[in-house]
């Protein structure tokens, strides 16, 4: 591709070819030089996803994948921006942890994912598991992290939702791009930014689903009760998934096709309904974030970032992301004695998060002696 300026050849940046890591740029590579957006994207003002693209060490062009033009629509434009990681930012919460030398007071941080239509979902959890408060003497808060949905008037009042919510609760994140199911990814690396520069020294993080019931109360106590470590070493668990790989079929949602990752094999991962994970894990995911390809499912792309600073996930039994097994068919799956000593479970309904988080604090609540603790 010849034509256009400078300043237009030097906004465009190359998609990826293969399923391999995209080289550093050479330092004697002529200017202007479009550079791989994981390696400097906080430089990017602007994210053109369909400019044809120079391959960086011949001046051609980068090749499409083989068999892109027969992929769902999702997938192509997923592999379009694939390279862009910046994105705007509607509505910021600056003060949420009390600055970044203040962060140390916050024990635990819910960082919720939630899709602007989820109105009656944040409004259930913040009067219930996601309760900003303090418990065994120390703080939780809370954050609910989204993009923009629609376009045109219903993207504007969906937009006037989320702000309205965050003129009252002080509690949403917001980035200018698409949430979908595909770009969860992204929204993870933008909430890592923000954690950087916001809030860099938070102990601990729950993040999850807004559609988990999450017994906060255990999660700090199992949290003040691990030996020697306050956040300052490694801690990732959740439901260790093991042994799978890329599902292929173009039906389902999970859909990922081999354009997009190559390899038949995923490594272990904890699934992505919620998982636990310290501080120093935070920042070491964010860190490695900036040198690896983006992966449309991002409880996958944790782990990579993991693997390549050198950790690994643990399992942990109170961690139901598949949810609980139920003794039998006569027995009610909603019993509060199951949910009473586990960490998380995923999914529920926003009446059964209600609910179930009133009863489980019962004082007067009856349980077996069988049950499992956290």
């Amino acid at each position: 591709m010849s034509g256009g300026s400078s300043a237009q050849r030097a906004m465009e940046v190359p998609l990826p070819s293969s399923l391999a890591d995209i080289l550093p740029v050479p330092e004697s590579a002529p200017f202007p030089v479009p550079v791989p957006v994981w390696r400097s994207y906080r430089s990017l003002v602007l994210c053109n996803p369909r400019a044809r693209v120079f391959n960086n060490y011949g001046g051609g062009i980068a090749k499409v994948p083989e068999g892109f033009s027969e992929l769902p629509q999702n997938i192509q434009d997923f592999l379009f921006y694939r390279h862009c990681r910046h994105f705007p930012m509607l509505l910021d919460v600056p003060d949420k942890c009390g600055g970044p030398q203040g962060s140390a007071d916050v024990f635990l941080l819910l960082v919720v994912k939630s899709t602007p239509t989820n109105f009656e979902r944040r409004e259930v959890l913040r009067k219930t598991w996601a309760k900003e408060r303090r418990h065994n003497g120390v703080w939780v808060r809370r954050v609910f992290i989204s993009g923009t949905v629609g376009t045109h008037h219903e993207k504007r009042r969906m937009n006037r939702l989320l702000r309205l919510e965050n003129e009252e609760h002080r509690d949403i994140l917001q980035w200018d791009f698409q949430d979908t199911f595909y770009n969860l990814t992204l929204k993870q690396i933008l909430f890592l930014e923000w954690m950087e520069k916001r809030c860099p020294n938070v102990r601990f993080l729950m993040n999850g689903d807004d559609d988990v019931f999450a017994n906060t109360d255990n999660m700090v106590e199992y949290l003040q009760s691990l030996p020697g470590n306050d956040g300052s070493k490694h801690l990732y668990v959740g439901h260790l998934i093991q042994w799978v790989g890329p599902i292929r079929n173009p039906g389902s949602k999970y859909y990922i096709p081999v354009q997009v990752h190559e390899s038949d094999f995923y490594p272990p991962y904890c699934g992505g309904g919620g998982f636990l994970l310290s501080g120093f894990t935070a920042r070491t995911i964010y860190n490695m974030s900036q040198s690896i390809i983006i992966l449309p499912i991002d409880d996958l792309i944790v782990t990579m970032c993991l693997e390549r600073g050198g950790l690994q996930p643990e399992s942990h039994f109170g961690v139901r992301t598949a949810g609980l097994p139920i003794p039998s068919k006569n027995t009610d799956a909603y019993d509060p004695c199951f949910y009473k000593e586990i960490l998380l479970v995923h999914r529920f309904l926003p009446h059964q998060i209600f609910i179930m988080w009133h009863e489980i604090r019962e004082p007067n609540l009856k349980c077996g002696s069988t049950q499992t603790s956290f």
